[in-house]
């Protein structure tokens, strides 16, 4: 899931035995602006909290179909 984050915000995984938090900065991702991909379950609880926004997924272009195979 891809969010751009609009505030600061720290996720931990629930039900993650390990003690450790991630933080998402809106000053940095993948573009600088706070663009991130994350877990679905972050991203909800991201824009729950009113800490992100959703940005839409570039649809997949198939490749295009193999040439056929030349006769010997």
């Amino acid at each position: 899931m891809k969010v751009r984050f609009i505030a600061e915000f720290s996720w931990r995984p629930a039900g993650d035995k390990r003690n450790y938090v991630i933080v998402y900065r809106p000053d940095r991702g993948l573009d600088g602006r706070g663009l991130y991909t994350v877990k679905r379950e972050c991203g909800a609880d991201a824009i729950a909290a009113g800490k992100a926004v959703a940005v839409a997924e570039e649809p997949v272009v198939d490749a295009p179909p193999a040439a056929p195979a030349e006769s010997e």
